[in-house]
């Protein structure tokens, strides 16, 4: 890449907490222009940081404390707060990790793809339109020359995803920051947006860093790879050579680990007969839009049923179906052998007990300001009605069983990474004792050696408690990790529902294979096989 233009450089970059702990220390970054780095690294190890920290931006409660950021000559930290704004957006665009907490609700989504090429007064409101409608077809979203006059709330978080990476385009800027911006698509709509990134690129010969957790992922669009931990460099490479010849344990360590997902099943003979959950014939809606249309489901004690499916299938739909948080417009309901009130204010507290979920994303599903003994005894003292002696003694318990430190107790969530943020979800979950938890694509936001932590935990705990897991996902390799039985949703219908390994091994749905064939694999040339297939049927 020396004969290409150098985009972005960044030397000595450091960054401090308020406190004065170290979050990034002295990282050197070069991307030269059509080119692709990768960031790999566990939760915590500064990815995301330093992707802001291209745009000169930290998050609250952190600062640049050294180091230069020059972007196409330019050092954006020597600029005033007006250079730097000039230079979002048009010079460098960010695509965030989490869409629905990056849109404004109160604003179109053709509002705010338009809203930065109009800032920058680089086109006109219908050129910059007509511009929004090109990268709304070509990210495969639903109707796209109407999709703009929809606001957040009546798009799935896969489109947002999608909509977001629209808007980051629109000004065509020289380098893209993309913080795992396909984490929340289903693996058919992944290899889509992956597709469609990796031509941008190319076509308008853009600069990226793309930061992602996901081996096999990155593996598809990077040029080279700089794997990070605890805000240091571990190495830097050639993709091929990342994947096939780390130099550094840990490296080997989040490759092995990425590696074995894909052959590892779920253990057999851990189910019992007796059938906990039994759903028949739901149909559910939002307002007019008929989102379940006839879905029956079983799941027995001690066992794990996964639901897969693109975005907006219906698989959250669901969940909140049982939950009771959505009530299904008919269909029959049976919990424990009684029929199940459709509402959740309708169900005793007791059967609220007995059902408990683990949301996707830990961040917005506990309270900041509440210390982990408050997060995980309110539910002990609310269901159980013990003393603070009895619900000390029980969050005590509960940290042990999800293996975190007892002195951890004590904390707030700001204080911890990702994956322990999302153990004590699971603790909050599993202080109800319940029968059934529903996972909620737990370990999608994980890198691969803090998710294969939670898989564990989770299939120690179902083990132990006899608990009976439906796990919504988009993971594969997770549903071949823990699900023992799989059922496949398109359009609000089961395609498919059979035993994991059956379903895996012989699909016999076009669009269960369409999945199984999405799935990336670790070489680098996985997707341009998949490119050149496609064009020579």
């Amino acid at each position: 890449m020396s004969d290409q233009e150098l985009i972005l450089e960044i030397k000595g970059l450091r960054l401090e907490s308020i406190a004065g702990n170290v979050i990034v220390d002295n990282v050197d970054v070069k991307v030269h222009r059509g080119e692709v780095l990768g960031l790999i690294g566990e939760s915590g190890a500064g990815k995301s940081t330093i992707g802001l920290s291209a745009l000169c931006y930290a998050r609250a409660g952190v600062h640049i404390a050294g180091g230069d950021i020059v972007i196409g000559g330019v050092n954006i930290r020597a600029l005033d707060t007006e250079g730097r704004r000039e230079m979002r957006g048009k010079r460098i665009a960010y695509i965030a990790q989490s869409a629905t907490a990056a849109f404004n609700p109160a604003h179109t989504l053709m509002d705010q793809v338009c809203e930065a090429p109009l800032i920058h007064k680089l086109m006109s409101r219908s050129e910059a339109e007509a511009w929004a409608r090109q990268l709304f077809t070509a990210l495969d979203l639903p109707d796209p020359e109407h999709f703009g006059e929809r606001y957040p709330h009546q798009a799935s978080g896969g489109q947002l995803q999608r909509a977001m990476a629209a808007m980051a385009m629109s000004c065509r800027p020289d380098i893209l920051i993309l913080d795992e911006p396909t984490t929340a698509l289903d693996v058919t709509t992944q290899i889509e947006v992956l597709i469609l990134l990796k031509s941008l690129i190319h076509q308008y010969n853009t600069a990226a860093i793309y930061i992602t957790h996901d081996l096999a992922v990155v593996a598809q669009v990077a040029d080279r790879i700089k794997v990070l931990r605890h805000g240091k460099e571990v190495e830097e490479g050639l993709t091929s050579q990342i994947l096939h010849n780390a130099k550094q344990d840990y490296t080997a360590r989040l490759v092995a680990v990425r590696g074995a997902a894909a052959s590892e099943r779920a253990a057999p003979g851990t189910v019992k007969d007796t059938v906990v959950l039994s759903i028949t014939d739901c149909h559910a809606y939002y307002g007019d839009f008929h989102v379940v249309k006839g879905v029956s489901l079983d799941v027995k004690l001690g066992e794990t049923v996964a639901v897969v499916g693109e975005s907006g299938s219906g698989k959250s739909t669901l969940a909140r179906i049982v939950t009771g948080l959505l009530p299904p417009k008919s269909g029959e309901i049976i919990f424990q052998g009684k029929a199940l009130a459709r509402s959740l204010k309708e169900r005793s507290k007791e059967t609220k007990r007995r059902i408990q979920l683990v949301y996707q994303i830990p961040d917005v599903a506990i309270n900041p300001r509440q210390s982990l003994m408050e997060i995980i005894g309110r539910p002990v003292q609310f269901y159980f009605g013990v003393g603070r002696k009895e619900m000390e003694e029980r969050a005590r318990e509960l940290m042990n069983l999800v293996e975190l430190p007892l002195e951890y107790l004590t904390r707030r969530p700001g204080q911890l990474s990702g994956g322990q943020k999302q153990r004590v979800c699971i603790a909050r979950a599993l202080a109800a004792k319940p029968d059934m938890i529903i996972l909620d694509e737990p370990t999608s936001a994980l890198d691969p050696l803090v998710a294969e932590e939670i898989l564990t935990l989770l299939r120690k705990l179902q083990r132990e408690l006899k608990l009976s897991y439906i796990l919504i996902t988009h993971d594969l390799d997770v549903v071949h990790r823990i699900a023992h039985r799989t059922a496949v949703m398109l359009q609000g219908k089961f395609v498919a529902f059979d035993a994991t390994d059956k379903i895996f091994d012989k699909p016999e749905h076009p669009y269960t294979q369409k999945l199984i064939t999405a799935v990336p694999e670790m070489r680098v040339d996985w997707l341009d096989e998949v490119l050149a297939q496609r064009r020579a049927a």
